[in-house]
């Protein structure tokens, strides 16, 4: 049952680092008069709990913030969702790749084997900031890299790229439930292909490296896959599956996930950029992918992988 008025407050952690209790829950229930409280429980004791309440005109933003408070000090995200009853488990994934789905940042690992590593990280770190201009700041980069044997971008996919905990569960126990999931990607389809097969995601998309005679060009094909593309995507994706905005989930770090973030039904700043975290509904600064599963209300005992 769903209330006009319903929201739900999330509390969540890191898998390997549980940190919730009973005396933390009932605080934080407390937090609310008896007759708000619709009901609460565990989706996993010491991991992940959810609070069902009927909110006042702010939202709930106040008893997010003193609930923020009642866990400070400690690795836990608070975070309050609407509830939507059924429409809650999303129909559609978008995820970004870098810093998201897997814990580094390609084009990074990419410089970094040949010495640049430094000098392109920095422009990275300001284009995510939102500081440069994705599209420019993308080029510069892989131009940095003219030259480069394509025998290093194996070698780098098969020695510096780790999945982020919790990927595969979150898009196994998504596709379990129906979910179409896609991997939208600023990087390259060289890596976006492997790690969009190995996590088991539908669908990929990601800008492409112009290589010729096995070295790389210094150039990236256009049109560049950046904000604008990203958010297009989900509402292609969206549209060719006639699912409603609403019922989608984007999650990202940088600024130039960003447009569909905001876009999505449920958009969400994972381990995310300033400018990203301020400007998202929901933000995970703390927990792994698995906590989108929570989000969404699931439930350990339905995971799968």
């Amino acid at each position: 049952m769903t209330d006009s008025n319903g929201q739900i407050l999330i509390a969540t952690c890191a898998h390997d680092a549980p940190c919730l209790n009973r005396t933390l829950t009932d605080t934080m229930a407390r937090l609310l008069a008896k007759d708000a409280v619709i009901d609460q429980r565990w989706l996993c004791e010491g991991e992940a709990w959810e609070l069902k309440f009927v909110a006042q005109a702010d939202g709930g933003a106040h008893v997010k913030k003193q609930a923020k408070t009642a866990t400070i000090g400690l690795p836990v995200d608070i975070n309050i969702v609407p509830d939507e009853g059924p429409r809650r488990r999303k129909r559609l994934l978008l995820a970004d790749m870098d810093s998201t789905i897997i814990q580094q940042e390609c084009i990074d690992e990419l410089a970094d084997a040949v010495g640049l590593g430094d000098e392109v990280a920095s422009i990275t770190e300001r284009a995510m900031q939102g500081e440069l201009n994705f599209d420019e700041s993308l080029r510069t980069r892989v131009a940095l890299l003219k030259g480069l044997s394509s025998d290093v971008l194996e070698a780098v996919l098969g020695t510096r790229i780790s999945l982020m905990p919790g990927a595969r569960t979150l898009v196994e126990t998504m596709k379990e439930h129906g979910a179409f999931c896609a991997l939208v990607s600023g990087g390259f389809t060289i890596f976006a292909g492997r790690v969009a097969e190995v996590v088991g995601f539908d669908d990929h998309q990601a800008n492409v490296l112009e290589i010729a005679d096995g070295t790389l060009s210094g150039r990236v094909v256009e049109p560049i896959l950046g904000q604008e593309g990203k958010r297009d995507a989900l509402t292609r994706f969206a549209k060719e599956l006639n699912i409603p905005l609403g019922d989608t989930l984007a999650v990202g770090d940088g600024a130039n996930d960003l447009g569909m973030i905001a876009a999505a039904g449920l958009g969400v700043a994972f381990r995310a950029k300033p400018v990203v975290a301020s400007a998202a509904r929901v933000s995970l600064n703390h927990s792994d992918l698995r906590a989108l599963l929570y989000l969404q209300g699931y439930g350990r005992e339905e995971f799968s992988g």
